[in-house]
């Protein structure tokens, strides 16, 4: 069965050119579905579509299904493989996951894919109703995490994490890179229950295969050691906090990164085990409002276990953020390397 496309959202942001940046250098306006910069990295194309295609050469239960925006979660190219198992339901959230859970009461394993704004804030009371308390085996997996598009409030899910913290039964993944997107998808459509995952999509930089680097659900894992500053991070921060460790690293400051890209449930053992290690500066880092997300689960985990350090957050603010060119607004709200760094170094000699 597929259902007829509808048109595709438009937003009610008009593009435009912001001033220009500190460099003095005009930065165009990011297209509404950009990719994220790969800051000369080198890329894979769509690895979450290719990792659904590799599953389904040896398993007929994975399905695919899309509220009208398959292109932009590339699970496109899964529908281009697998036409009779992709289901397209219009600009609908809440049939999509009405009808994902549907095919999971039938023996399927849905991947049920559209922006994380319109799953986290207009379709949460079907998952929570039809998902999550029936703990059915849907993967929710979804594009434009927080401040990866320029086209303002109604396209940023800046507070999606928060959100879907808050309920039960459902994992929630903050991935990295491409080599995670791959790696997460493989693992999840074996994991009981249902899941929220993040995604980046498009040409996704690759990053943490130079590490060794091999994804665990529930696990934060060491990518970097260091003395003085403990970042802990998720999502592509994880490719910020590395280029701010070799920036820091210049100044004689030395920087762990420990990768958390499971959000629930938290791998508090870990983080409680590495911010007790060596006096150093916590600091969380993740692209999400303050409240809510990455930082204040581990503020928890270091509460509830008594722990006294000193402890930071790198995170977008608690407010509804501007429409523009992302390479600008990721400088205005402080998630870059350079602005990582610099705050950084205030907080050292604070």
């Amino acid at each position: 069965m597929t259902i007829p496309s509808l048109s595709r959202r438009k937003s009610k942001y008009t593009a435009r050119t912001l001033p220009a940046s500190e460099t003095g250098e005009r930065v165009a306006t990011s297209a509404m579905i950009a990719s994220l910069d790969s800051e000369g990295r080198e890329t894979i194309a769509a690895p979450f579509g290719h990792a659904l295609i590799d599953l389904a050469k040896t398993r007929d239960d994975i399905v695919g299904m899309s509220a009208d925006l398959s292109k932009y979660t590339d699970l496109h190219v899964f529908a281009e493989a697998y036409p009779d198992r992709f289901y397209q339901m219009g600009m609908a959230e809440a049939l999509l996951m009405s009808a994902a859970a549907g095919f999971a009461r039938e023996g399927f394993v849905p991947f049920a894919t559209t922006y994380a704004v319109f799953a986290s804030r207009r379709a949460y009371d079907f998952i929570a109703m039809a998902i999550a308390e029936e703990n059915l085996p849907v993967k929710i997996c979804c594009a434009l995490p927080g401040l990866s598009t320029g086209y303002g409030p109604s396209h940023q899910a800046t507070e999606d994490l928060a959100i879907m913290r808050g309920m039960p039964n459902l994992t929630v993944l903050d991935p990295c890179d491409a080599v995670e997107i791959d790696q997460a998808t493989r693992v999840i459509a074996d994991t009981p229950g249902p899941v929220y995952m993040r995604l980046l999509r498009g040409k996704v930089p690759h990053v943490l295969g130079e590490y060794g680097y091999q994804f665990e659900l529930g696990k934060a894992k060491m990518i970097h050691d260091g003395a003085d500053v403990l970042f802990i991070s998720s999502g592509f921060m994880t490719m910020r906090t590395l280029d701010a460790a070799k920036a820091l690293a210049a100044d004689g400051v030395s920087c762990a990164v420990l990768h958390s890209p499971t959000i629930k449930p938290l791998d508090a053992e870990t983080i409680r085990k590495e911010a007790s290690r060596g006096g150093r500066l916590v600091v969380t880092a993740e692209n999400h409002s303050i409240t809510g997300g990455l930082g204040e689960a581990v503020a928890g985990a270091l509460m509830r276990a008594q722990l006294h350090v000193p402890f930071r957050q790198v995170a977008l603010p608690d407010e509804f953020l501007d429409a523009g060119a992302l390479p600008t607004l990721h400088d205005q709200y402080g998630i870059t390397v350079d602005r990582i760094t610099a705050q950084v170094k205030s907080w050292l000699d604070a």
